[in-house]
């Protein structure tokens, strides 16, 4: 019956048209992939679901599925779907949660406390270096380092946890995991697959599309506590990577530069946007400290007196933005951010579309 059901997620998943939001709420509706594979003869027009994209529904590309199944059985590689208990817990609060997730090298590291780590392609040699000392330090205090697998700040990232003897880092890739982009970093792959994994929600054979590494970003911050940005210019995909984290509620860190340094201008708008400045790692370390003890196995029994107050915000089980919690509990963006996160992972608050929280319990 597993096997039905993986094998009907990859179906769907390889639709055309068939996003990881109405894989959802298809699945969602119909309670599982088989079901909508095995009814997808009655369904009809409606919304997103047009006549073209039934006709994929209906016609799924089996002999590309059974080539996602037999990868999956060579040794180090894994496919998840949600509902395997091994898919990271935070990953699969976000909006619109990869249905699918395709992994080559240890699927528990998955699940291990994680900063992701992003910048510009094009670093001065001063943040490349920076890239990698943060990476170093987080790893040594055993954050494992998550980033894209991209020229510059994200290598140097990949590079700096690897430099610790058990320094861990996950890549998340934008191509399918039987490639390597960008080929230079093909050495580098192996390295993070041995120390750590590849993560994509890409099926195999999907080249590197310019679309699809934004998209990858809400990944790369979806698995993480917090994003650290290096050096990036105003237009680097970089910020993309750390507005996602915001709106997850995840933190945001930002290393600061010379004025006059236009790979700094970026870092410099997410501060001013509340990001938090950090010159070293330990910044890091001890905002995310809180965090890292919170588990989703482990209710919360008694709060603090700051999550009593911002549980009290709540009205009933309506959601809330995080705007307005901030005004009513006279606790400050970061702080009211970061208590919603250990909130959520302990199981009494929810986030909900468009960034919003609902208590529920």
């Amino acid at each position: 019956m597993e096997d039905d059901e993986l094998r009907c997620a990859l179906a769907l998943h390889r639709c055309a048209g068939v996003g990881p939001i109405l894989f959802n709420e298809l699945t969602s509706r119909l309670g599982s992939a088989a079901a909508v594979i095995a009814g997808a003869a009655r369904l009809r027009p409606e919304g997103r679901l047009n006549e073209s994209l039934l006709d994929g529904i209906r016609n799924p590309d089996w002999e590309a599925v059974e080539r996602d199944l037999a990868w999956g059985q060579i040794p180090g590689n894994t496919i998840l779907t949600r509902s395997d208990a091994r898919y990271p817990h935070l990953l699969s609060q976000i909006h619109d949660p990869p249905p699918v997730i395709f992994v080559v090298g240890d699927v528990a590291v998955l699940k291990r406390t994680q900063v992701a780590l992003v910048g510009t392609r094009n670093p001065t040699p001063s943040g490349r270096e920076l890239a990698q000392r943060f990476a170093r330090e987080l790893a040594q205090e055993g954050i494992v380092v998550t980033s894209g697998l991209a020229e510059g700040v994200d290598g140097a990232g990949h590079e700096g946890a690897l430099e610790t003897e058990a320094g861990l880092t996950i890549a998340v890739a934008g191509t399918g995991l039987d490639r390597v982009y960008p080929p230079r970093h093909h050495k580098l792959a192996h390295r993070i697959a041995a120390r750590g994994a590849l993560v994509s929600e890409y099926p195999l054979g999907t080249p590197p599309l310019a679309a699809n590494f934004p998209r990858r970003n809400r990944i790369i911050s979806g698995l993480s506590l917090g994003v650290l940005v290096v050096e990036a210019p105003i237009t680097s995909g970089s910020l993309i990577t750390a507005r996602n984290a915001a709106d997850q509620g995840r933190m945001v860190f930002a290393v600061p530069g010379a004025i006059q340094n236009q790979r700094a201008r970026g870092c410099h708008a997410l501060i001013r946007e509340g990001a938090t400045l950090v010159e070293k790692a330990q910044d890091i370390l001890d905002d995310i400290s809180p965090l890292r003890a919170a588990t989703p196995a482990l209710p919360l029994i008694s709060h603090g007196p700051d999550e009593q107050k911002l549980l009290e915000c709540f009205s009933g089980y309506d959601p809330q933005a995080i705007d307005l919690l901030v005004e009513r509990s006279g606790l400050t963006t970061a702080q009211v951010s970061s208590m919603l996160l250990v909130l959520e992972l302990q199981g009494w608050v929810a986030m909900q579309p468009g960034g919003l929280y609902t208590r529920i319990r």
